[in-house]
């Protein structure tokens, strides 16, 4: 596992080149955001013992496989930490797939169930030490996001990928991690771009690919084209 420090409070911890977890200085502790793939408990625990940084708290930005499928391998080394995620996400991670009647998007795939269960189940703008939880749903029905209030960081999951540049969810590529194929409302994905690009981050750092610093620009960019590739329906 790759460790990359991007700043004095987030560390970018990085399977295979192309998978993303992060932990989050605190205080007196730090939060890990993701749990990445099968395997990873391990390199995860192994990282916060020499970082110094002991897990206290683990936030999942969605049920994806490759953001949980090491969630029950963590607390059973971590049995006191706090687990929390966007309540409507909370289901997945029970194995129920069912929509509500409201939501509109392409077959649900790629999540997994858990044994664990979450302590905390999140709304929009909810705190969690140092980060407030920001709803960003189209990549799936309850995906959210990170906003650390100290320093602009935004650990955004996969509401973008920056593989090969800057590229908002439900976009059209050819280039894992495929984010058209894999995101379940593209609508949504555009309208939470935008939503994501309006809190100025200073930084953005996503679940596939390198973190930004002032990603401004180029989410500007990211945006249109998501916006291009599928119009807001809702405005008119």
């Amino acid at each position: 596992m790759q460790i990359v420090q991007e700043s004095s409070n987030l560390y970018r911890l990085t399977r295979f080149g192309i998978i993303n977890c992060f932990l989050v200085r605190e205080e007196d502790s730090s939060t890990l955001i993701d749990t990445n793939v099968t395997g990873s408990s391990e390199p995860i625990l192994l990282a916060q013992k020499n970082l110094g940084l002991p897990i206290r708290r683990i936030l999942l930005t969605h049920a994806h496989f490759d953001h949980v499928a090491s969630l029950d391998r963590l607390l059973e080394k971590l049995p006191e930490a706090d687990v929390s995620v966007g309540e409507r996400e909370a289901r997945f991670l029970q194995g129920d797939f069912s929509l509500e009647p409201n939501e509109r998007g392409k077959r649900l795939f790629g999540f997994l169930s858990v044994k664990t269960k979450v302590t905390r189940k999140l709304s929009d703008g909810q705190r969690v030490g140092s980060l407030r939880a920001i709803a960003s749903p189209g990549h799936t029905p309850g995906h959210f996001s990170y906003l650390d209030i100290r320093d602009g960081t935004l650990i955004a999951g996969d509401a973008f990928t920056t593989q090969t540049g800057l590229v908002a969810a439900g976009v059209f590529s050819w280039v894992f991690p495929f984010p058209a194929l894999f995101s379940w409302n593209p609508e949504l994905c555009a309208r939470s771009a935008a939503k994501l690009r309006d809190l100025k981050p200073d930084r953005l750092a996503v679940g596939h690919g390198k973190t930004l610093v002032s990603p401004g620009a180029a989410m500007d960019r990211a945006t249109a084209l998501a916006f291009q590739q599928h119009p807001d329906r809702s405005t008119h």
